[in-house]
């Protein structure tokens, strides 16, 4: 197959993405795929036979620079003062030579983290295959099977998709799975150790021994993913609760990510008897002693907007964390018309979080990180953008200057004696 060329587009460059074929004499990388070559080559088939090109799209993260793919890497001479993680999305696992000279690579760089995506796996049935990934996982390299959002992802950043959605093949699904039993099975990843670890099927790595020993891998949380029909019902921002009725309820699903975008930890929590999701949360990322000198960024999902005392408690823990910014995205306002709730939301803004209202991008997001979705893509209900705009006019005019200058009455509804933000929304939060 002759090199494909890639096309102009603005603002685009091969630094830090870009995709190649496994021949020798392709010396520059296309800066994107063709959609039918990446259907095509792509397909996580479990036996597939006319395909015999390996195709690699990748990802260079440095901490401030962007660098070109590996192949370069060592006439770059790395700095090694810098941590650079590398992600690889695969349309054949490699074979044990190339697998020998990434683990080589490695041994070089011990400041290098590789990442490795898979859509099929190569010549899995063969003892020598199977070596080259246990080597690569003993080397530090992850190595894990494409799900549909990485595909989807795959589809974004390196397919020239012409703004089409990435649409899922026939049995993506059940390749998937299939495919990744068959590498927990050369892993020698037992199905106790897959739990203790976390199962890929969720959409969480896996680690190596020594990664499952350090302290930052065990802050991976191996949560279970909502059932489609508990978001749909939780998360929708209906002003009116969809017939049949029923009781809406706080869940909070948060991820905790390094600057460069990589999730440290994800879960998801819902109110229990006095101690609200927010306070579990807390209490969660407390309990995982991020290092001080390093920053996170969380991102949190919430079906209601916190109550005055949640945010009180919000607003603690992040004035005693400097390292930390946080992102909160709400589907609904919780009793957006009572002073003292509006007060909790403008001491949020006041503490520089970020409080908005989920929109399609968010709820989208939150489809694919927390539900069990059995690869089905997100689909919207009935007037979401209108409803989501609504209620973000509703929240710009409580956090705008304005509504400021009533700081001494929100104030005086907080006097001791009165009902407690906890018992006033016990029924239906």
């Amino acid at each position: 197959m002759e090199p494909q060329h890639p096309r102009q587009r603005a603002g685009m460059g091969l630094a830090s993405k870009g995709g190649c074929s496994q021949r020798p004499r392709i010396r520059h990388p296309v800066e994107r795929l063709d959609r039918q070559t990446f259907s095509f080559h792509f397909r996580n088939l479990r036996f597939a036979s006319g395909r015999n090109c390996t195709y690699l799209c990748y990802q260079v993260y440095p901490c401030h620079v962007e660098l070109c793919f590996l192949s370069w890497f060592r006439a770059k001479k790395l700095s090694s003062h810098e941590q650079y993680r590398i992600t690889w999305f695969l349309s054949w696992s490699p074979c044990l030579s190339c697998a020998e000279q990434v683990v080589a690579f490695l041994k070089e760089n011990r400041n290098v983290r590789l990442s490795i995506f898979a859509a099929r796996l190569y010549y899995f049935w063969k003892p020598d295959y199977q070596h080259g990934l246990r080597i690569l996982r003993h080397q530090r390299a992850w190595v894990r099977i494409m799900s549909f959002r990485d595909f989807k992802y795959c589809w974004k950043n390196f397919v020239y998709n012409q703004g089409m959605p990435f649409k899922p093949w026939k049995k993506l699904r059940k390749n998937y799975q299939f495919l990744v039993a068959k590498l927990h099975e050369i892993l020698g990843i037992s199905a106790t150790k897959r739990h203790r670890l976390g199962d890929l099927t969720t959409g969480v790595y896996f680690l190596t021994d020594m990664e499952a020993r350090s302290p930052r891998s065990r802050s991976r949380n191996t949560m279970n993913l909502l059932k489609t029909n508990i978001f749909r019902q939780q998360f929708g921002n209906q002003p009116r609760v969809p017939q049949p009725c029923y009781r809406r309820k706080t869940y909070l699903c948060y991820q905790l990510k390094q600057l460069d975008g990589f999730t440290l930890d994800k879960g998801c929590f819902q109110n229990k008897k006095q101690r609200h999701a927010e306070i579990r949360f807390i209490d969660k990322i407390t309990s995982l002693n991020l290092d001080p000198n390093q920053r996170y960024k969380i991102i949190c999902y919430v079906t209601w907007s916190p109550c005055a005392a949640c945010a009180g408690e919000l607003v603690d823990f992040i004035n005693g964390q400097d390292n930390l910014s946080l992102q909160i995205f709400a589907s609904r306002l919780y009793f957006h018309w009572v002073k003292v709730f509006q007060r909790g939301l403008q001491q949020l803004q006041a503490a520089q979080v970020s409080v908005a209202v989920m929109t399609r991008s968010e709820f989208e997001d939150c489809w694919e990180e927390f539900v069990d979705n059995q690869g089905m893509p997100f689909e919207s209900w009935d007037k979401l953008e209108q409803y989501s705009e609504s209620i973000s006019r509703r929240l710009q005019r409580i956090l705008s200057p304005s509504n400021w200058n009533n700081l001494e009455d929100s104030f005086r509804d907080l006097r001791l004696g009165s009902p407690s933000p906890s018992s006033l929304r016990s029924d239906s939060r």
